[in-house]
């Protein structure tokens, strides 16, 4: 991890990992200018993975409370609290990836580690998107919610690869082998 800007801007794949609120995160990231690199690398269409925190940042706006936030904008949808008998959502659970799914490749029906409280419960796409939608991951936490996205260059999953065991390894490697 770096919040150096040559680094950041420089390296094969940059991982955007998020603990805590949206609100402090984005704080960081503005600290470092974090949401222009991310701009920046997608445009030359260089790697980014977003983890926990640091894939809701990626999406327009966090509610948690009375405040809202503004992410970092690459997707459409709000990030706010989820609707579930237990809160937080913390353990193991299913995934349902899409078909043709790269990060999911040999690890479709693997469970993984979630801990969190707030995600995105939808994803908005335009009727007739001028690019090719985004494959979503949906998982169900009380009610469905975004587990992870790829886009592009861009990816990011509301769980814990790096503590999801021999599932989560390989989806890393399936990120890294795709740049």
């Amino acid at each position: 991890m770096t919040a150096e800007r040559s680094a950041a801007l420089g390296c094969d794949g940059l991982a955007v990992p998020g603990v805590g609120a949206f609100a402090s995160c984005m704080r960081g990231l503005h600290n470092v200018d974090g949401p222009r690199i991310i701009d920046l690398r997608l445009a030359g269409g260089r790697p980014v993975l977003g983890i926990c925190v640091g894939m809701q940042v990626l999406f327009d706006r966090g509610v948690e409370g009375s405040e809202k936030t503004e992410g970092c904008q690459q997707w459409p949808g709000i990030v706010d609290r989820l609707s579930a008998p237990v809160i937080p959502h913390m353990g193991w659970n299913n995934i349902v990836p899409p078909p043709n799914s790269q990060l999911f490749a040999g690890v479709e029906s693997e469970r993984f580690y979630f801990v969190h409280s707030y995600a995105a419960r939808s994803f908005p796409v335009a009727e007739e998107p001028p690019f090719l939608p985004p494959l979503v991951t949906w998982a169900e936490h009380g009610e469905p919610f975004v587990a992870a996205v790829e886009n592009g260059a861009l990816s990011a999953t509301q769980f814990h690869p790096e503590k999801s065991g021999d599932a989560g390894a390989t989806l890393l490697a399936n990120w890294l082998a795709s740049f």
